[in-house]
């Protein structure tokens, strides 16, 4: 009995219970403690027991426990023939990534076929202005085709040499891409520390007084496309002052949004993360500012000149954890046709979340001042008297642990399916989820 045979429930059900994945790696036991419970159907797929917005539902695709499928899902493309690539973060060291392919078949049992392995950490898959696929490591932007004989050889480095970022407690390495209006590479390069201070606290400067990671990292860079698949390897910086660009999308319009996983800070209510519109040029704190022009510890008023620094245009809940923005277009739910969907990945309190934000024309979120966010088990916290905070509702409200039942959410990276449905990955919990109707 193989896991590529069962339904999603029963191979959930099997593996809790040490029927199959007896010989499955640390994460995929792991895993397996956190398994969804699901109660009927959600549009045709088991429905999981997680509390959604009205004429919502949130159905389990596929839950791994065993050696078959991606440890840590994270990237998420649909193909032409409706099967998915789904990028595997492997665990938070080197080489142990891999690309798959899933196809779902119509009694909804899902089948894997890993396309590459041996990567660092892979995130962003998407198709370019060429029509190849395109996916992100730690260090490199390579392509791929996932329809040819085989797919590992056709593995083909489009950028090389971004910052090969140190692993440690506040890492953020991972690289992530959107491509511009002209066919440009906007690069993710994140910040290898999380406040650019020494162990002490102690802030890490350069003869100017200036932190000594922001001239070559914590930045998005623009890439020139070159044409038929090729881009050049130099690159100019698009933005900086920017701790961890993952979530990055650009609208019809040009606008290109960020989502920005603010600093560390021990504190469960402080410092706010955070919705950027990205401008040519444009400075957005980090290391030196949070929220809208709050002077980080260490770093002197002077060194910060907050007031000089571009402001968000919205904040989020504090350690939200922004990892995916899309425009939604599908059919399925109209209400939701030109709304900005936001991934919030983190494990605190106002982590465990997809919102559905208002836009303008432009694709940028309308905004309330002040209001509050939710948290979990249940309530609601305020944002600061005044500061924007996005207007919209969130999809997945009930989505924290509850024994026996569900683990809190860890969504990652959406998709809008053909027939509408936005499909989404859970890494943490080792899942591929689908919000259908009901």
């Amino acid at each position: 009995m193989t896991m590529r045979k069962l339904t999603p429930l029963l191979a959930a059900a099997l593996a809790f219970a040490g029927v199959v994945g007896a010989a499955a790696s640390p994460q995929a036991q792991t895993a397996a403690r956190r398994q969804y419970v699901t109660e009927g159907q959600c549009a045709g797929t088991p429905a999981t027991t997680v509390r959604m917005a009205p004429n919502y539902c949130l159905g389990l695709i596929w839950q791994g426990a065993g050696a078959d499928g991606p440890l840590m899902p994270r990237g998420l493309m649909q193909l032409a023939d409706g099967d998915w690539l789904v990028t595997d973060l492997g665990a938070w060291s080197a080489g142990r990534g891999a690309v798959w392919r899933l196809s779902v078949g119509s009694d909804g049992a899902a089948s894997w076929r890993r396309l590459a392995r041996g990567l660092s950490m892979p995130h962003t898959v998407a198709r370019g202005p060429d029509g190849r696929i395109y996916v992100s490591e730690m260090n490199r932007i390579l392509t791929l085709d996932p329809d040819a004989a085989d797919p590992a050889a056709s593995v083909r480095t489009v950028i090389g040499g971004l910052p090969d970022n140190q692993l440690h407690d506040n890492r953020h390495p991972l690289s992530s891409f959107v491509f511009d209006g002209n066919g440009d590479l906007l690069v993710n390069v994140g910040a290898p520390t999380d406040r650019c201070v020494d162990p002490s606290g102690k802030p890490l400067i350069d003869a100017s007084g200036a932190c000594i990671d922001s001239a070559a990292t914590a930045q998005v860079r623009r890439h020139a496309y070159l044409g038929r698949g090729r881009w050049s390897e130099d690159s100019t910086v698009f933005a900086s002052g920017l701790r961890n660009s993952i979530a990055l999308v650009r609208h019809p319009s040009g606008t290109i949004l960020q989502g920005e996983n603010s600093v560390d800070l021990t504190t469960p209510d402080h410092p706010y993360d955070e919705i950027n519109v990205l401008r040519q040029g444009g400075d957005y704190g980090w290391p030196y500012c949070v929220d809208l022009a709050t002077p980080l510890p260490r770093w002197s008023a002077a060194q910060s000149r907050c007031s000089q620094r571009a402001s968000p245009v919205a904040l989020l809940p504090p350690h939200a954890a922004p990892l995916d923005l899309i425009y939604y277009e599908g059919a399925m739910f109209p209400e939701l046709r030109g709304r900005l969907l936001m991934t919030w990945h983190g494990y605190r309190r106002a982590g465990g979340r997809i919102v559905a934000a208002e836009t303008d024309g432009q694709g940028v979120p309308l905004v309330d001042r002040g209001g509050r966010y939710a948290i979990y088990p249940r309530g609601s916290l305020a944002y600061p008297a005044g500061a924007p905070s996005i207007r919209g509702k969130v999809l997945t409200p009930g989505w924290n642990r509850i024994a026996d039942r569900q683990p809190q959410g860890a969504p990652v990276v959406m998709a809008v399916a053909r027939d509408g449905s936005i499909w989404v990955t859970d890494d943490k919990n080792r899942a591929i989820l689908r919000i259908a109707r009901p």
